[in-house]
């Protein structure tokens, strides 16, 4: 690249960094969300759920900006615990996979503590999830290191 080019491109040569303050989790979840000062809720799905927001595929396109309330809902393993929040949309995607669908990100506006302690439960103990998964070693590499699968932690 000519030195003219490099200076009228303000990209080269920088790096990208992470500027999220709190980790992503790719999660399908169950929502509802609707307007601010309409009572009428529609049906959602996540894409990815951290502390800070919400990746959502809406049906609908919703400007930048928009506040929305939302129901998240988060399998314990028992059942749902519902997580109500007012949320802002601050990006949105042209629309993704199918027909109509809409990927929208939104950030978190207002939330009780107690649906954000829910929340961050939830999150990390899919963190925690991951974490012993990586003992998942395969039978036959155990009896090969002479170790006996009961030994592991679980």
């Amino acid at each position: 690249m000519k030195k003219e080019e490099m200076e009228k491109d303000p990209r080269f040569g920088t790096v990208n960094f992470e500027r999220r303050k709190h980790p992503r989790f790719s999660l399908d979840l169950p929502v509802e969300y609707w307007e601010r000062d309409n009572s009428r809720s529609h049906p959602s799905r996540t894409g990815n759920v951290s502390e800070g927001g919400i990746l959502l595929y809406l049906p609908e396109e919703i400007g930048i900006g928009k506040a929305l309330r939302l129901r998240l809902f988060i399998d314990t393993g028992l059942d749902f615990i519902p997580i109500d929040a007012l949320v802002e949309v601050v990006w949105r995607d042209l629309a993704f996979g199918g027909e109509g669908e809409h990927r929208i990100g939104v950030k978190f506006i207002d939330i009780s503590e107690k649906d954000m302690a829910n929340l961050r439960n939830f999150l990390n103990s899919l963190v925690d999830s991951k974490i012993r998964t990586k003992l998942d070693i395969p039978p036959r590499l155990l009896s090969a290191l002479g170790i006996k699968a009961s030994k592991l932690p679980s």
